[in-house]
């Protein structure tokens, strides 16, 4: 292995595992050619992909915009309320349309040669109306090219694939959890977002477990806050996803002794026993809620060596003025790049990227019953749940193991 490049001797898919089930080779992790294979297989494959919520589009002519691998995507709702997922490029000569995170806009003109383009993708403005043009050339012709999408509770999904199943089936028992997060109904209003750039591979933010809570982060030792075992359910899916929904328990006097608004840590919505949820779906997309913080996570790779995480805030449209302000600032302090709950994590995440640049594998324990049979029974605390994902991603990449 040439550990001064991302890359490695021989051909990516040459890459072997090995036979004990709870290892990964690190190499996955620093090479490029590897990263460039899993851009085709996996983010323009047959997956489907988080990228947006409606309630980030809420108005006519709003619009986002977001990267799924290295393809820039524009997002927005159009004049009649539809929401769209374009390419964000002119159908032109290729030029980025849009380059900002957000907005509200009628028309999307390309600064290169004015091409002009509505809410809906239509082409409808050029240069001396295309005369001069190729023989027979029209409006109608050059519209944005539009990717498929489903939505579920107001989520917009994308793939690249027609043949990657219906969104129903892909989310199958995941889907409750991930409702329970967003309220139930998915009628959700946005307050705002944490944005930061984590230095590893996808794959190492991808790999998060519950089990590392407690020991890596202080505020959970600080605050004596702990997921119990009594009523936690935790869904592993073959093809990647993990939910779990759990009890909280806090401290007695929600980290008075510690903190000037001990608000940081009521709970004023649901049945404490749902306390937290967890969505992990495979590749990459997220969605949390901690106590009455509503987060969904739109997270993409930006090279083998880079990730970036876009943490989206919301409240629930039935929420009151009260609540509303309970919200942000549960949000703004609990779980961001900052937050009580993540602050160590981009570290971590980086010094394991550090580490995957020696030979060798990445091995789990906590919850490892066998080295030879996968099963389903995992705990929530445990870290084996992730090696149910890492054999998907391995029959996706088509890596062979040793005998």
């Amino acid at each position: 292995m040439d550990l001064s490049v991302a890359g490695g001797t021989g051909r990516w898919d040459e890459v072997r595992w090995s036979k004990a089930l709870n290892k990964v080779p690190k190499e996955i992790f620093v090479r490029e050619d590897i990263y460039r294979a899993e851009l085709q297989k996996i983010f323009y494959g047959p997956q489907w992909h988080g990228v947006a919520h409606e309630a980030e589009i809420p108005n006519p002519g709003d619009f986002k915009t977001f990267q799924l691998g290295e393809i820039p995507l524009l997002i927005n709702r159009d004049k009649g309320g539809q929401v769209n997922v374009f390419h964000n490029a002119c159908t032109h000569r290729g030029t980025q349309l849009e380059m900002a995170d957000r907005g509200n806009k009628l028309q999307f003109q390309c600064p290169y040669h004015r091409w002009t383009f509505d809410t809906t993708g239509r082409l409808t403005f050029c240069p001396a109306k295309g005369e001069g043009y190729e023989p027979g050339f029209s409006y109608d012709k050059h519209p944005l090219p539009r990717l498929r999408t489903a939505t579920f509770k107001g989520l917009i999904f994308v793939t690249l694939d027609g043949a990657t199943p219906a969104l129903e089936g892909y989310l199958g028992e995941v889907a409750g959890v991930l409702a329970g997060i967003m309220g139930g109904d998915g009628r959700l209003k946005l307050i705002g977002y944490h944005k930061t750039r984590l230095e590893c591979n996808w794959k190492t933010y991808a790999d998060v477990d519950s089990y590392h809570a407690p020991l890596l982060h202080k505020a959970f030792a600080m605050f004596n806050w702990t997921g119990g075992r009594e009523g936690v359910q935790h869904i592993v899916k073959p093809y990647g996803h993990i939910a779990s929904t759990s009890l909280l328990t806090l401290p007695e006097d929600r980290g008075a002794s510690m903190l000037k608004d001990t608000s940081l840590l009521e709970f004023r919505g649901e049945d404490p026993r749902n306390g937290s949820r967890v969505v992990k779906m495979f590749p990459m997309f997220g969605a949390v809620k901690h106590l009455d913080v509503i987060n969904l996570r739109f997270t993409n790779p930006i090279g083998w060596d880079a990730t970036e995480l876009h943490y989206a805030y919301f409240a629930h449209q039935d929420d009151d003025e009260a609540m509303l302000k309970h919200r942000i600032r549960q949000s703004s302090n609990l779980i961001g790049p900052s937050g009580c709950i993540s602050l160590e994590d981009a570290a971590v995440y980086h010094r394991q990227h550090i580490g995957s640049r020696t030979p060798g594998t990445i091995q789990f324990q906590k919850g490892v019953q066998s080295t030879s049979d996968f099963n389903y029974s995992f705990s929530q605390k445990d870290e084996a749940s992730n090696l149910i994902k890492w054999e998907y991603y391995r029959s996706i990449m088509g890596f062979g193991r040793d005998v």
